[in-house]
């Protein structure tokens, strides 16, 4: 399955998410000095995830959040 921008965009960045995005761009300028855009906040913040999912599994934070627990 490959994922089209046009289907990522709509499906996965609602108003709230890029809201909460741009303010983590910007906590991570002002507090932390690192200038930073989004594409490269959400790249970083997925490779974390799938790492934490390949080291722990079904213990994953990923997994937890996606079971609701």
């Amino acid at each position: 399955y490959e994922i089209r921008p046009r289907d990522w965009s709509s499906d996965v960045c609602s108003s709230d998410l890029l809201y909460d995005l741009e303010q983590a761009r910007i906590a991570l300028r002002g507090d932390l000095g690192l200038a930073v855009d989004r594409g490269r906040i959400v790249r970083e913040a997925v490779a974390i995830v799938i790492a934490d999912l390949e080291n722990k599994g079904d213990q994953s934070i990923i997994a937890r959040r996606l079971r609701g627990k």
